[in-house]
């Protein structure tokens, strides 16, 4: 039996989509098209999929904002399934988002996150609050727990610049949605255990935005050494880890050219010495390039999917 369409209104469009109605992009495709919910198509019972996985994303906070840093491999079982995969993306112009997990799934839950926080902008004429969008994201989380307990889970990390506290913050979460703020660090992932310790060795809470890009890296690189799902620096290709700064001048993310000369730095400090510093630290000479990553690209060419 088709399912009868909301009476036409101007235009064309059904009346229901002229009308002002919830703030909550999600809700009104819920009730109007729920087909196009990511977490309304579950699989037959009993059937699984072999899906490509988004692996290491990790956060840290610094000196007047957060970062957000993400390697760029996929993987599908035992093999590489992309090696440039994006992983980080603005969700508006004060936050971004990181993924792991099944990396079709995530990447259109992040489209649909961004276009829920730009329909309550423009509904309510106002920025959601950086609570209130973590609390959003874990609503939609939630809504893809049929498809997490069939083994399709997403699991991001969201961090944002709090326009009234004036300082980054990180939320974390779990596959029923359940929404924790992280302090200082946070990585998730298939790495996230090898990237956690090297952060907690490098992590300092009044680092400047060029010395947070050199620990990101370097707690990346840890990861990649001892987890085979994680991508380390493709020097060959020229692939570098995405890197993502938010402060109150909004969302930025660190260009190629200047992820390069740490990467070089690191690789050239690991050479006979594979564990990295002893006791390290992110200051000094070895925090990175003193131009630093102060521009780059905007918000707006990360958002969406892969590349």
């Amino acid at each position: 039996m088709t399912r009868q369409r909301p009476a036409a209104g101007d235009g064309g469009l059904p009346a229901a989509y002229l009308r002002t109605g919830s703030s909550s992009f999600t809700d009104f495709v819920a009730e109007h098209e729920p087909s196009l919910i990511p977490s309304r198509r579950g699989l037959p019972p009993g059937g699984t999929i072999d899906a490509p996985h988004g692996t290491t994303i990790v956060t840290l906070t610094f000196d007047g904002g957060v970062l957000m840093a993400g390697d760029r491999r996929a993987t599908m079982g035992n093999i590489i399934a992309n090696r440039d995969m994006e992983k980080v993306f603005a969700t508006d112009e004060f936050s971004v988002v990181g993924i792991a997990g099944t990396a079709g799934l995530a990447i259109e839950l992040v489209r649909l996150f961004q276009v829920e926080l730009e329909h309550y902008e423009k509904i309510e004429g106002a920025l959601m609050s950086l609570e209130g969008k973590a609390n959003r994201l874990a609503s939609m989380i939630r809504g893809n727990l049929g498809m997490a307990m069939q083994g399709l889970s997403v699991v991001p990390v969201f961090a944002g610049y709090d326009l009234q506290e004036r300082i980054g913050r990180i939320f974390s979460y779990d596959v029923t949605g359940g929404c924790y703020e992280e302090h200082d660090h946070h990585s998730v992932g298939s790495g996230s255990l090898f990237a956690r310790g090297s952060l907690k060795k490098l992590y300092r809470p009044d680092m400047t935005p060029e010395q947070a890009v050199r620990v990101a890296v370097e707690a990346l690189y840890d990861a990649a050494d001892d987890d085979s799902a994680t991508g380390g620096p493709d020097v060959g290709r020229r692939i570098w880890p995405t890197v993502a700064l938010v402060t109150v001048e909004g969302a930025r993310f660190v260009p190629d050219d200047q992820v390069a000369p740490v990467v070089d730095q690191i690789i050239a400090e690991r050479v006979g010495n594979p564990g990295g510093r002893p006791g390290g630290r992110p200051g000094g000479p070895t925090a990175g390039p003193s131009g630093g990553p102060t521009g780059g690209h905007n918000a707006q060419q990360h958002e969406g999917g892969a590349r």
